[in-house]
């Protein structure tokens, strides 16, 4: 419910700071004292409706919603607030949300009839009604829904696979030389994990071959003076064993690398480069060898399961066919306690709809193509005519009498509803029937309805004034001598008549 509004500088209102209570708040007053231009700045709280004011803010309690993207909790109070100057923002509890979402949040929480919104009477919606129905009043209705739902789904994923096999069945051959191709392409090459780096080794070895011959070749001198220095240092009555041993490793140096130098006289170096060119774009492509190697084996796996298509694809069919069949008979199901509960909220409806001195509705259920929702499809009628051709005034009255009659089979959330001028142009006996409706659903709904008519707003729980002072809208609670002072007003006009005051003390 909402518990508190402010808005701040909305044309002709300075400053707008009220406080609500649950069930039906009614807004009254003269023509242009600022009724509409109030109506709409606390709908632009909740994105549907332009934001005039500078500064808005609604608090709400006992919402029921979880949101993790903006952390609500069943329960946690909301703070909506729009921020006006050069363009308006929109938060929700000091998070930023945009017009549309807020729109979409905004949804969850409050319901406004407006002169034409068929949102109720869509086929989805009733359907949920009647399932919500069907649910309480057979219980055995809830596990036939279930499995209705998750075998749809198990069909849904069976179509797109079987769509996929058809899709790919066209263009088989060409997926398979593709396939293939890919394979034999890495095969002709043949590359083993560490060969890339073992062969650019082996390049370098082969760039630096002259060079290092010549080297070894030039540096081979200093063993023809081995045993001079030997004997130099016998002479000198010193130790040799160092430098012979050292003379000894340089010589196992020197022929150790001959000895490589040998093996790559063999070597290709075209062959070589050759590779490494095919090996590098493989790498190039695949980021790595282990890669290219691990796509080869998926292209395996996939040309495998090319070659098995035929066989999926009559698998798929034959569980297409068996989950058709079986989903068919649940919907057949779904049907027959979806049209027991019509005739009972049917009744419910008309219940309500003779209340309000309207014709007969009628809903039926009509077959259609299977979808989420099953095989049904819902219409409604009013006097065995479509509800687009109805007057709006007949339109609302019925959407009051469908809300009403959900309430009472206590299968709706409770939420926040306005109402734009409801009893507007209705007889005497019309606008008490409204607001008797009215107080019911108010058990269910938090209402704000701005009327013209003393029934409504006799049976309101909290009743504010609006009213217009040197140009500036005011709004006021009003207490129980004002309430009785201004219904009067409205059955006799500004001059108040004894006869005014008595029939408002009576309505009350």
């Amino acid at each position: 419910m909402i518990n508190r509004i402010y808005i701040k500088d909305c044309l002709s209102f300075k400053e707008i700071d009220l406080e609500f209570k649950e069930g039906l708040n009614v807004f009254t007053g003269p023509s242009g004292a600022g009724k509409s231009i109030l109506m709409q700045a606390i709908l632009s709280l909740f994105g549907l409706s332009d934001v005039k004011s500078s500064l808005g803010e609604v608090l709400i309690s006992n919402s029921n919603i979880r949101d993790e993207v903006y952390d609500l909790q069943n329960n946690d109070d909301i703070i909506i607030k729009t921020i006006k100057k050069e363009k308006v923002r929109f938060f929700i509890n000091n998070q930023t949300i945009s017009k549309k979402n807020l729109n979409s949040f905004s949804s969850k929480l409050i319901k406004h009839l407006n002169l034409r919104d068929t949102s109720d009477f869509e086929s989805f919606k009733l359907l949920n009604f009647l399932d919500k129905l069907s649910s309480i009043d057979y219980k055995e209705f809830i596990p036939l829904k279930s499995k209705f739902d998750l075998l749809y789904k198990e069909l849904i994923i069976v179509k797109k696979d079987l769509e996929k096999i058809v899709n790919d069945e066209l263009k088989i051959e060409d997926l398979k030389e593709f396939t293939k191709f890919e394979i034999e392409k890495i095969e002709n090459i043949n590359p083993s994990v560490d060969e890339y780096e073992e062969l650019n080794l082996l390049k370098r070895k082969l760039s630096k071959k002259d060079k290092i011959e010549d080297a070894i070749k030039s540096s081979s001198e200093i063993l023809s003076f081995r045993q001079n220095v030997s004997n130099t240092l016998e002479l000198l009555e010193e130790d040799s064993s160092f430098f012979d041993e050292t003379m000894n490793e340089l010589n196992n140096i020197f022929e150790r690398f001959n000895d490589t130098l040998y093996e790559l006289e063999d070597i290709d170096i075209e062959t070589v480069l050759n590779r490494i060119e095919k090996l590098s774009a493989l790498q190039k492509r695949f980021g790595s060898i282990s890669q290219a190697l691990e796509y080869k084996e998926e292209k395996k796996k996939e040309l495998a399961s090319y070659e098995n298509i035929t066989f999926e694809k009559s698998l798929l069919e034959n569980k297409l066919s068996s989950l058709s069949i079986e989903i068919e008979k649940l919907s057949e199901e779904i049907t027959f306690y979806r049209k027991k509960s019509m005739s009972i909220l049917e009744e419910k409806i008309n219940k309500y709809l003779k209340f309000l001195y309207l014709s007969n509705a009628k809903i039926t259920i009509d077959k259609k193509k299977l979808d989420s929702n099953g095989v049904d499809e819902v219409h409604f009628e009013l006097n065995n005519v479509s509800l687009n051709t109805i007057s709006s005034g007949e339109y609302n009255r019925l959407r009051l009498a469908l809300l009403t009659s959900m309430s009472e089979f206590d299968i709706v959330e409770n939420g926040i509803l306005f109402l734009d001028e409801i009893d507007a142009n209705l007889s005497g006996k019309e606008s008490d029937a409204i607001a008797n409706v009215l107080s019911t659903l108010s058990k269910s709904y938090q209402i704000f309805a701005i009327s013209h008519q003393p029934q409504l707003t006799s049976s309101s729980h909290q009743h504010f004034l609006v009213d217009k002072n040197d140009g500036n809208s005011l709004i006021k609670l009003l207490n129980k001598k004002e309430r009785i002072n201004e219904i009067a007003r409205m059955i006799s006009g500004e001059k108040i008549t004894p006869d005014a005051i008595k029939f408002a003390k009576n309505l009350l």
